[in-house]
């Protein structure tokens, strides 16, 4: 292509680095189809069936204590003899035997009522809340960023519109975005594997989230005047600083904060924040840029970053905390309440 000028090829190379790329993808879905069903979730079910039996007891007790409770009061009105009042009584007894069976078997209308009074208690609901907005605040600054990196591109001179023939237009722009994952994306992502035992997940999130802003700062009021170099530095560690930070502990918080029996949900709704975040940054960036510049759509991330460094403070260390046998020791406390009661 170089050479004679042929760029028919160009189409064929890029089918093919598609499919290639799908080979990881179906390997991964293969192995999530043949993975066998977590340790955690089969506990978190046998609890949900032995707190439904529980209740279930409760209700039969509070049922038997009513019936035979009613019996004095029934007995002086229907009949001075014996007889009636054995009557009376079998009959008081036979429909609380009679209505005892297995308790129903759960059903999402009893999920999702547990799901609202649990995240009802503010020591829960601000934990759904930290997570949902850390990950709806982030994604709006990094796909922002990322989703439109010709911009950045452009400022260091890799954004494809320079070379004379279409081969250098395409080196450059490939070598514009190897530099911007090699010296940030891959060495974030490694640095929060091998730290985030060590440091703890709000520590990494809480740093990210303010070097975030820091370099978001400095390529907002020096946009139009740093150097390709600095400018280089500067966007590969706020890249650096996505990963070893905010983008990686988004995902991993949710995983690890709420109890089993509703981390699925709650994880959920924190990942919908993000992509909601997301969808925002991607429809509103090239708009914003053209009505009030690069710099001041840089500030509104700035402003973003700090925010969600902010809601990170609503959230525990998940370090050596098990959400489970917390959850586990607020059902006891209950129980022990309404037994009291």
């Amino acid at each position: 292509m170089e050479v004679e000028g042929h760029v028919s090829k160009v189409d064929g190379v890029w089918r093919i680095v598609v499919g290639v790329s799908l080979i990881p993808a179906f390997g991964t879905l293969y192995q999530r189809l043949t993975l066998p069903e977590a340790t955690r979730y089969k506990k978190s079910q046998q609890q949900a069936r032995r707190l439904a039996d529980e209740e279930y007891d409760i209700d039969e007790l509070k049922k038997k204590n009513e019936a035979t409770v009613s019996v004095p009061e029934q007995h002086p009105t229907t009949a001075p003899h014996d007889e009636p009042s054995v009557s009376s009584s079998s009959s008081d007894i036979k429909p609380s035997d009679s209505s005892i069976s297995a308790p129903p078997p759960e059903n999402k209308t009893r999920q999702i009522r547990e799901f609202v009074v649990y995240f009802s208690e503010w020591r829960h609901f601000k934990i759904l809340l930290g997570t949902c907005m850390c990950w709806f605040l982030l994604d709006i600054a990094f796909y922002g960023i990322n989703l439109n990196q010709n911009v950045v591109l452009q400022q260091i001179g890799f954004d494809g519109k320079t070379g004379t023939t279409a081969w250098e237009k395409l080196y450059r722009l490939a070598v514009g975005n190897i530099i911007i994952t090699a010296l940030g994306f891959v060495p974030g992502y490694y640095a929060t594997i091998l730290t985030v035992e060590w440091l703890g997940r709000k520590k990494i999130q809480l740093m990210g989230f303010l070097m975030e802003a820091l370099f978001l700062a400095i390529l907002a009021g020096r946009f139009h005047h740093l150097s390709k170099p600095a400018f280089i530095v500067c966007f590969a560690l706020l890249q650096f600083f996505f990963n070893f930070g905010a983008n990686s502990t988004t995902y991993i918080y949710p995983a690890e904060v709420f109890p089993t029996r509703f981390k699925a949900f709650a994880h959920g709704m924190s990942a919908a924040c993000g992509k909601a975040g997301a969808i925002i940054s991607a429809l509103v960036f090239n708009t914003l840029s053209k009505k009030i510049g690069t710099p001041a759509v840089l500030w509104i991330f700035f402003a973003c970053s700090i925010a969600g460094a902010g809601f990170t403070l609503l959230l525990p260390e998940v370090k050596m905390r098990d959400a489970d046998v917390l959850y586990e020791e607020e059902q006891q406390d209950k129980r022990r309440l309404q037994r009291a009661a």
